[in-house]
């Protein structure tokens, strides 16, 4: 199956993944079905199409709700695959906070299968940029950062640096999958190869320790006028 597809158990047809239904017939896609990938999955379904995980709906919680980043109306605080985040019904977007999404990355985390080989890990995902549009966080409502999720992921996210990151439909099963696959710590890798290493700076004296020796010598007395000479021809 293609990864950014989904096939309509209705009438068969080609889904992107990040739709909200089926353009054919309709069928209506659930913001999130599976509590393992975080992949959509058509309402009804028993089993996840990309990992074959159990289906589930996601549990509401007792949390005040937020507006959707993209202006959709307010979310849904759930819990889902044992993670606290919030979720639009009619965007499929995710809103997630840092210290759940971290907790998501670590859970996913694996070494990449090149490091240690020898063997260059893939190039970054290049990125096709559509049309920019800023989104707020549903919080403080200052703008969010878009950033490419590892610097190559290819998966473009809005992020809030103090409060969470929104992930549009899809966006959280392509990085966690993304993690999965090593990619995390290919990028790392990556980096730290490209970093130059950087040298400690010598340690420089003060200028008290470099004349103390002079000073404490037989021929301070002789520094000491020559200094005052050239201070007085200087003021003359």
């Amino acid at each position: 199956m293609d990864s950014g597809s989904l096939n309509c158990p209705d009438c068969g047809a080609a889904v992107p993944a990040n739709s909200t239904e089926c353009a054919f017939c309709h069928a209506r896609l659930a913001a999130i079905g599976c509590p393992k990938c975080y992949a959509l999955v058509f309402v009804g379904s028993k089993h996840c199409p990309r990992c074959g995980a159990d289906v589930a709906r996601p549990s509401d919680r007792d949390a005040t709700p937020l507006p959707c980043p993209r202006k959709c109306g307010n979310m849904r605080a759930v819990r889902f695959g044992g993670a606290d985040m919030y979720t639009c019904d009619t965007c499929n977007g995710l809103w997630v906070d840092p210290d759940t999404l971290q907790r998501l990355v670590t859970e996913h985390l694996k070494p990449s299968p090149m490091l240690g080989t020898g063997i260059s890990a893939p190039p970054p995902t290049r990125v096709k940029l559509d049309t920019v549009q800023y989104a707020p966080c549903p919080l403080c409502k200052s703008l969010m950062n878009r950033v490419n999720f590892a610097h190559a992921s290819g998966v473009i996210v809005d992020v809030c640096t103090n409060h969470g990151t929104w992930f549009d439909a899809d966006e959280l099963r392509r990085v966690l999958e993304f993690i999965t696959s090593g990619g995390l710590e290919a990028a790392r890798a990556r980096e730290l190869r490209h970093t130059p290493a950087v040298s400690p700076m010598p340690a420089v004296e003060s200028p008290w320790t470099i004349m103390r020796p002079a000073l404490d010598s037989q021929d301070a007395e002789v520094i000491i006028k020559a200094l005052v000479s050239f201070a007085g021809r200087r003021k003359q």
